[in-house]
């Protein structure tokens, strides 16, 4: 059984798990399935906002889609998450994406 599979299996017995629903979404990343990574990432937000894991591979997939509005958004709500978890790391690489997206770098001083 491959690993795509087994992830469908498991997201089928246990849907509200987010980290199973967020490796799926991954392993739909490296297959370069770009409609279920898009799918899956927007029900990871939508229905599990509290999975910070999710925000900061969501705004890389929209930079690389050419949608940089968009990922500065999942970037910003990234952000606001990891503070209300208070997941200070996840916060400083949102921070990091954001400001490299926005062409802000503290190197330039």
């Amino acid at each position: 059984m491959d690993r795509l599979t087994q992830l469908l299996s498991f997201v089928a017995e246990s849907p509200q798990d987010p980290f199973l629903k967020y490796a799926l979404t991954m392993e739909y990343l490296k297959a370069e399935d770009m409609e279920k990574v898009e799918k899956g990432f927007k029900d990871l937000v939508e229905n599990f906002p509290d999975y910070v894991g999710t925000y900061y591979h969501y705004g890389k997939f929209l930079e690389k889609e050419n949608n940089k509005e968009e990922a500065l958004k999942i970037y910003q709500l990234g952000m606001h998450v990891a503070r209300k978890v208070r997941n200070t790391h996840a916060l400083g690489e949102l921070q990091n994406a954001y400001n490299l997206a926005t062409g802000f770098d503290d190197d330039d001083d």
